[in-house]
């Protein structure tokens, strides 16, 4: 587990444009994304999924907030890059518990979602490519540095399919950095990871959709 993570036109005739009704249209506009609530102990965070461009994924997280999958989870990890407490992540979710771990996803690339992982991006956490499941994190500040990489022949760079992300944080990036700044304990987790878990895990009460 990674602990650090078109335009779509019908047929028209050329001499008769059929207008999509108002209805459908705005049908079509509130289907594309669907607000979460994250209610921690530090206060709400309101998430923005985006089903429009990760389809696949932001599918994936609703189901874990549908079936209350998240609820009792935690804000576990806060990672500083480079000490700075305006660049870094924070990462939550369900840890491979088998009681709430739902199967594996395919990996939906930043290269085909057209996404990106600035300030306020919500992205899966993961290990090898397409293991994906109920962890995710929340960035801070500009990390598109873990966006999709193409293989670029001219230097040998092969191709990163780096992390999924799937929305943005619309409220609450108060309680992100909060969450950022919460004390570590350096003894915790695994080798590589030390120095990036919270002394004191911080808990996700509920997660709901808002529409």
């Amino acid at each position: 587990m990674f602990l650090c993570s078109g335009t779509v036109s019908a047929m028209q005739s050329p001499s008769e444009p059929t207008p999509a009704p108002v209805a459908a249209t705005k049908a079509a506009t509130a289907s594309a994304t669907v607000a979460v609530r994250l209610q921690t102990e530090l206060g709400p965070i309101i998430l923005t999924i985006d089903r429009e461009h990760a389809p696949l994924t932001a599918a994936n997280f609703l189901r874990y907030v549908d079936q209350k999958r998240l609820d009792g989870t935690t804000f576990y990890r806060a990672l500083k890059l480079e000490g700075r407490s305006d660049l870094g992540l924070v990462q939550a979710g369900t840890r491979g518990d088998p009681k709430r771990v739902l199967k594996p996803i395919a990996h939906e690339s930043t290269l085909t979602t057209g996404l990106s992982h600035t300030d306020g991006a919500i992205s899966m956490a993961r290990a090898g490519v397409g293991t994906a499941t109920g962890d995710f994190f929340i960035v801070i500040g500009d990390l598109s540095s873990l966006d999709a990489k193409p293989a670029d022949a001219a230097t040998g760079q092969a191709e990163d399919a780096g992390y999924a992300v799937f929305g943005r944080i619309t409220e609450g990036m108060d309680v992100v950095h909060a969450l950022l700044e919460q004390p570590i304990d350096a003894a915790l987790g695994p080798e590589g990871l030390r120095g990036q878990m919270l002394a004191k895990p911080v808990k996700i009460l509920t997660a709901r959709r808002m529409d």
